[in-house]
C-alpha cells in the first residue's frame, strides 16, 4: 500500500471536499481517501500495484476540481556583484541559460539579482554560481524559495487574485449599489435625499437606469466567474456544492432584471421598480470578501509547520579533497563528512567522527542546557553547536532526518480527520440538494399563498446564499490543524486527528517504569562504610574492582568514582560469579563485591550492615556488598532514580481525576518504593515484557479508555493495544512508530499538557459545529420568511449574503484561539 498527499484546488466548501472523496473512494484499489477542505490536501491509499496516481487525478479532474502539480524544480535568487550594463545582464543570462538542468534565468541589473530556476537531479546549485564567476562576475549569495515554500507561494498567488477581484467587484458594485438605492432613499426616509444625475432617474430614463446597473454588474459577475464555472459544473456532475447555491441565487436576480429590462425596452416602464441588478453584485462582493478573509485565517492555521521549517539550515560545509566547500543542503549524501563550527546549526542528522563541542538540542527536546558532544555521538539536525568545531559523518539526511520525521507526522496530522468530522462530512453530502429543495419549496408557497413572483424570487434567493456548508467543512480540520500544530510547538507530537480527539476522554494512564518514570540509568544514592574507611576510600576501591565489569550496576560505580575524580587501582584475578558479583585483587588484596549471599558463602559476616541494609532495600534499592580480604568493608546502594518531574506529572494527572498506573518487570518491593516517590498507588509489578498488552487489555475491559506511555522496544505491543500510545520521544524508533502520541522532549509533564491540549480542541471543535448548525438552523428558516410569516421583517439576500460570508469567517477565528493555548502547569 502507498501513501501520499495532493494538493487540491478549486474547492470551495465542505460538499466539494465531500464529492472528491466519493469520486476517489470508487477507484479500484483505494483503501482511504479524505479530504481536508482546511489544508486543500488529498490524503489517499492505495494499491499502486492496482492503481496508478494519474488515475487519481483523472478522478479528480472529472469531479471538476485540479491537483497542484509539484513541478520538482528549484527557484533560487542569486545575488551578482560586477555588472554594469544591460549587456552584462544579457550575458550571464546566456551563460545560465545554456547550462544542462537550468529551466530560466533572469537577471535584473537594478536589483543585481538573478532569478534561476533549475532541476536539482541535473545540476547542482554550486555549479550555477561557479558559472557566473567564470564569465567574469561574482556570485554572493542564495536564497531558496520553493521545494517547501512551494504550497505557501501557491496560496499566496491565490490570495492576491482573490484580492484582487474583490477589488474589481467593490469598484463596480459600490455605484452599482448607490444607483439602485439612492433614488428609493426618500420613498423610506423622507428627510433625506442624496444627489443623483438626472440622466439615470428611473421613471424619466428607466432604459438607461437598467443598462447602466447591468453594465457595472458585469465586471462584479466577472470577477466572480468561478462561482458560475465551479457551481454549474458541479451541478451538472449532481454534486452541488456552495458554488452552486450562489450560482442559481445570483442567476435568479440576474435574469429576473434581465427579463424587466426587456420589459422596459418593450414600453413598460414601471418595470424599472423590479429590477435587482444590485443582489446579485453585492451578494457576489460580500461571498468574495468572506473567501479573501477566510483564505487569510487559514493561512495562519499552519504556522507551526513554517516555524518547523524555518529551523532547517540552508547549507553545509562538506569535506572534500580540496578542503571544504559550501553546497545546499539538498545536495548533502549520506556518508559525507561534515564540518560545523561554533555557532552554526548542524545541517543533518549524522554521527560525530571528530572534536568536541557542546550542542543546543532544545529544538527537539525542550532542554535548555547544551549537550556535551564527542566521538561516536550522535547529532541531530538544526540543532545549534555551541562552543567546539566538529566533524561528523551524515547518516540521514533530506527526508529521513529527526526534523523532517517531526514535520511529516505534524502535517500528517493537519490532513487526518477526527471521527467528530464524521457527523459533519455526513451533513454537508446533503446539504447543498436539502438546501436547494427548500429555496424552490418556500418559494413556491409563497407564490401559491397569494405573494408576487418578485417577493417569492427573492426569498428563493435569499436561502440560496444564506446557507453556509463551508461553515460546517472549516469546523473540525481548522481546530485539528492548529491544535496539532500549537503541539508541536510544546513538543507533543499527536499523529492523528482520531489520538487528538480520543485523548480528551482518557481515564487511565499506564506508565511503564524504566525509562519512563525513572532515568533509566542506575545512579550510586548511599555509600555505608566500616569504621576504618570512608566513602570515597570505599568507592575507589570498589570501583577500581568493577572497572572490567560490563554489568549495568558495575558501571554506574565507576562512573560515580570518575565524576568524583578518583583515580582507579589497577586489578587483576578478575573472576565473575553469575548471578551474585565479583571476586577481584586490587593493590594485592582479596575484593569481593556483589549480594549479600555472596559474602555470607565466603565466610564474610555482614550483620552489622543489616539495619541500614533492610532500610535502603525498602526504598527499592540494589545493594552491593564489599569485603576486603573476607573483612566486612561496607556496601554501596545503587538506584534508577525517577525523573524530577514525573511526581509533578503524576499529581497533575490525578487532579484532572485521571487513575494513574505503573507497570513494570521489577518485583514488588522495588516496584513500589518507585511508585510511591512517584505518588503512585496502582502498581502492576513483575510483568513481563509479553505480558504488559494483557494487563492493558484488561484495564480497558474495565470501560475506561487507556493510555500506555513507555520508551522501549518491549512497551511497543502495550502501546498499540492502548486506546492511546504514547512514547517518550527519547525512546527506540519502535515504540514511537507504534504511539499515536510522541513527547519530544521526554517530559512526563508533557503526557497531561496533551490530555489538555486535546480537551481544549475537542471543545473549540464542539463551538464551531455548534454555532455552524446554530447558523443554519436559525438562518435557513429566516431566509424562508418565517418571521414574515409571523409578523416580521423578510430577509433581505443581500444581508443573507453578509450573515454567509461571516460564519466562515467566524469558525476559522474560532479555532484560531487555539494558538493562545498554554499547558496548565
Amino acid at each position: 500500500m502507498k501513501k501520499i498527499d495532493l494538493n487540491i484546488t478549486g474547492m470551495t466548501c465542505a460538499s466539494c471536499a465531500r464529492n472528491i472523496e466519493k469520486a476517489v473512494s470508487r477507484l479500484e484499489g483505494v483503501s482511504a481517501a479524505g479530504v481536508n477542505f482546511a489544508s486543500e490536501k488529498l490524503n489517499i491509499e492505495f494499491n499502486d500495484a492496482v492503481l496508478d496516481i494519474s488515475d487519481v487525478k483523472a478522478a479528480v479532474s472529472k469531479a471538476g476540481y485540479g491537483v497542484a502539480e509539484d513541478s520538482g524544480l528549484r527557484n533560487v535568487t542569486v545575488k551578482i556583484s560586477g555588472m554594469t550594463c544591460a549587456a552584462c545582464v544579457k550575458r550571464v543570462e546566456n551563460s545560465l541559460n545554456k547550462l544542462n538542468g537550468i529551466k530560466g534565468a533572469s537577471v535584473n541589473l537594478v536589483t543585481e539579482k538573478a532569478e534561476i530556476s533549475y532541476d536539482p537531479s541535473q545540476i547542482r546549485l554550486s555549479t550555477v554560481k561557479e558559472q557566473i564567476d567564470r564569465i567574469g562576475y561574482k556570485a554572493l549569495d542564495a536564497s531558496d524559495s520553493s521545494g517547501v515554500d512551494e504550497d505557501k507561494m501557491r496560496k499566496q498567488k491565490e490570495l492576491f487574485i482573490l484580492r484582487m477581484k474583490l477589488a474589481v467587484s467593490v469598484f463596480f458594485s459600490t455605484p452599482l449599489l448607490y444607483i439602485a438605492m439612492a433614488p428609493m432613499l426618500p420613498k423610506l426616509i423622507p428627510w433625506i435625499t442624496l444627489p443623483f444625475p438626472s440622466f439615470l432617474m428611473p421613471m424619466a430614463h428607466p432604459l438607461t437606469y437598467a443598462l447602466t446597473q447591468l453594465a457595472l454588474l458585469l465586471p462584479v459577475m466577472g470577477a466572480g466567474y468561478k462561482f458560475y464555472t465551479n457551481g454549474y459544473r458541479s451541478l451538472f456532475h449532481f454534486s452541488p456544492n456552495m458554488d452552486s447555491l450562489i450560482a442559481i441565487g445570483t442567476s435568479a436576480a440576474a435574469a429576473y432584471s434581465l427579463y424587466s429590462t426587456w420589459m422596459i425596452f418593450s414600453g413598460n416602464p414601471h418595470a424599472v421598480e423590479e429590477l435587482y441588478f444590485e443582489t446579485s453584485g453585492i451578494i457576489i462582493t460580500l461571498i468574495l470578501l468572506g473567501k479573501s478573509l477566510e483564505a487569510m485565517s487559514k493561512g495562519r492555521t499552519s504556522d507551526a509547520i513554517k516555524k518547523l521549517m524555518g529551523l532547517t539550515p540552508k547549507t553545509a560545509v562538506v569535506i572534500t579533497e580540496s578542503g571544504g566547500k559550501e553546497i545546499p543542503i539538498d545536495e548533502v549524501e549520506t556518508g559525507d563528512v561534515i564540518l560545523v563550527r561554533p555557532g552554526e546549526k548542524i545541517p543533518v542528522d549524522g554521527m560525530v567522527i571528530e572534536g568536541t563541542t557542546s550542542i543546543d538540542e532544545s529544538m527537539l527536546t525542550g532542554e535548555s542546557l547544551p549537550v556535551f558532544k564527542q566521538t561516536g555521538d550522535a547529532v541531530v539536525g538544526a540543532s545549534i553547536n555551541k562552543n567546539g568545531s566538529i566533524k561528523f559523518k551524515a547518516t540521514k539526511v533530506g527526508s529521513d532526518t529527526v526534523l523532517a520525521h517531526i514535520i511529516k507526522l505534524v502535517e500528517d496530522a493537519q490532513g487526518s480527520k477526527a471521527p467528530i468530522a464524521q457527523m459533519a462530512d455526513v451533513i454537508s453530502g446533503y446539504f447543498v440538494p436539502v438546501v436547494m429543495g427548500i429555496a424552490l419549496v418556500s418559494a413556491s408557497v409563497w407564490l401559491f399563498t397569494g405573494q408576487s413572483l418578485v417577493f417569492s424570487l427573492t426569498i428563493f434567493v435569499a436561502v440560496l446564499v444564506i446557507a453556509c456548508p463551508c461553515a460546517l467543512g472549516l469546523a473540525t480540520p481548522t481546530a485539528i490543524m492548529v491544535g496539532t500544530g500549537k503541539g508541536a510547538e510544546y513538543g507533543i507530537l499527536i499523529k492523528s486527528g482520531e489520538a487528538l480527539e480520543t485523548a480528551h476522554k482518557i481515564r487511565t494512564v499506564v506508565f511503564d517504569k524504566t525509562g519512563t518514570i525513572t532515568e533509566g540509568k542506575p545512579e550510586v544514592t548511599d555509600i555505608i562504610t566500616s569504621e576504618d574507611l570512608t566513602s570515597d576510600e570505599l568507592l575507589l576501591i570498589t570501583a577500581s574492582a568493577e572497572r572490567n565489569s560490563e554489568h549495568p550496576l558495575a558501571e554506574s560505580i565507576v562512573k560515580h568514582a570518575q565524576g568524583k575524580g578518583l583515580k582507579l587501582y589497577g586489578n587483576s584475578d578478575f573472576n565473575a560469579v553469575p548471578g551474585h558479583g565479583i571476586e577481584v585483587r586490587v593493590n594485592g588484596k582479596n575484593i569481593l563485591a556483589g549480594s549479600k549471599k555472596l559474602l555470607t558463602d565466603a565466610g564474610v559476616e555482614v550483620s552489622q550492615f543489616s539495619e541500614k541494609s533492610e532500610l535502603l532495600a525498602s526504598q527499592g534499592k540494589t545493594l552491593i556488598f564489599i569485603s576486603i580480604d573476607h573483612k566486612p568493608a561496607g556496601l554501596i546502594a545503587v538506584a534508577d532514580v525517577i525523573k524530577k518531574k514525573s511526581a509533578e506529572a503524576v499529581k497533575k494527572l490525578q487532579s484532572m481525576g485521571i487513575d494513574v498506573v505503573m507497570i513494570t518487570g521489577d518485583n514488588r518491593q522495588t516496584a513500589e518504593a518507585i511508585a510511591a516517590q512517584a505518588g503512585i498507588t496502582h502498581v502492576l509489578s513483575e510483568v513481563l515484557p509479553s505480558g504488559k498488552a494483557d494487563e492493558i487489555k484488561k484495564l480497558q475491559e474495565g470501560g475506561f479508555i487507556t493510555a500506555m506511555v513507555g520508551d522501549g522496544i518491549n512497551d511497543a505491543p502495550a502501546l498499540a493495544q492502548a486506546d492511546i500510545g504514547i512514547a517518550i520521544g527519547s525512546g527506540t524508533d519502535v515504540a514511537i512508530e507504534s504511539a499515536d502520541i510522541v513527547l519530544m522532549r521526554s517530559e512526563l509533564t508533557d503526557v497531561p499538557a496533551a490530555i489538555q491540549l486535546s480537551k481544549k480542541t475537542i471543545r473549540n471543535i464542539r463551538q464551531n459545529l455548534f454555532w455552524a448548525f446554530i447558523y443554519n438552523i436559525i438562518g435557513i428558516p429566516v431566509a424562508a420568511g418565517v418571521l414574515f410569516a409571523l409578523g416580521g421583517p423578510k430577509l433581505n439576500p443581500i444581508f443573507a449574503a453578509a450573515a454567509m460570508s461571516m460564519s466562515s469567517v467566524s469558525v476559522v477565528t474560532n479555532a484560531l484561539r487555539l494558538k493562545r493555548f498554554k499547558p496548565e502547569r
